[in-house]
Formats: structure tokens, sequence, C-alpha cells
């Protein structure tokens, strides 16, 4: 039973101590994550579920200005709208969209339509 136990003990480590990894392409052509080119996306979408300027809107726009990779957000509570520009190597619109539908616990606000744009409007969408 010793025996047993200690071949186990020694194949665990022996296995666990491999150091010979697998190398990402990235780590191949010696490039930095950091150093791989934007790919910028603006998108605008439809909220629904907004019921005032300050604690909406600017909430929404707040909490997605702070996600890695976004790096444009304006929410207009008049218009019922919201503009993001964002990099898609680091976040995807589909990640944007789940981001304002989940906050509040996800029982407040909605998009009811999502269109890619060229470029924001910086003022009053």
């Amino acid at each position: 039973m010793k025996n047993l136990i200690s071949i186990f003990i020694i194949s665990v480590f022996l296995f666990s101590c491999n150091t010979d990894k697998k190398q990402s392409v990235l780590e191949k052509f010696n490039v930095k994550k950091d150093e791989v080119a934007a790919n910028y996306k603006s998108i605008e979408v439809d909220i629904e579920g907004m019921t005032c300027e300050i604690g909406c809107a600017r909430t929404i726009e707040s909490k997605l200005s702070k996600f890695n990779g976004v790096t444009y957000s304006n929410v207009s509570f008049e218009a019922k709208k919201g503009q993001f520009t964002f990099d898609s190597n680091k976040i995807s619109q589909e990640d944007i969209i789940s981001k304002i539908t989940g906050i509040a616990g996800g029982e407040i606000y909605s998009i009811s339509k999502t269109k890619e744009i060229k470029a924001p409007k910086k003022e009053g969408l």
C-alpha cells in the first residue's frame, strides 16, 4: 500500500511540473497582447426602460465606460439611445448589450434595436 501511494505521489509530481507548454500564436511571433492593432467599432442601441436622465441614462453610460475595451459611451434619455465605441478585440457588441441588460439585476433595461454606425455623434445623439 505504501508503494502504491508513493508511486501515485511521484507521478502526480512529475506530470504537474511540466513546463513545456505550447506557445500562443502571439508569443511565437514575439508580439505582446497589448500591441495588437485595435479594431474600433461604433454602435447605436435603442434602450427601453429608462425613467430618468441621472438615475438611468448616466448610470448606463458610467457603467459601460468602465469596461475594458469601451472607449466612448454616451446615453441620451430623451432619445432613448446609447452610442458606444469599443475595441472588438477586447469586447463584443453582444457583451455590451448583455452589460446594459444586466444592470440592476437584468430587470429594468432592454435593447430593442442595434445598429453599427461609422462614428459617434459627440453632442446630442
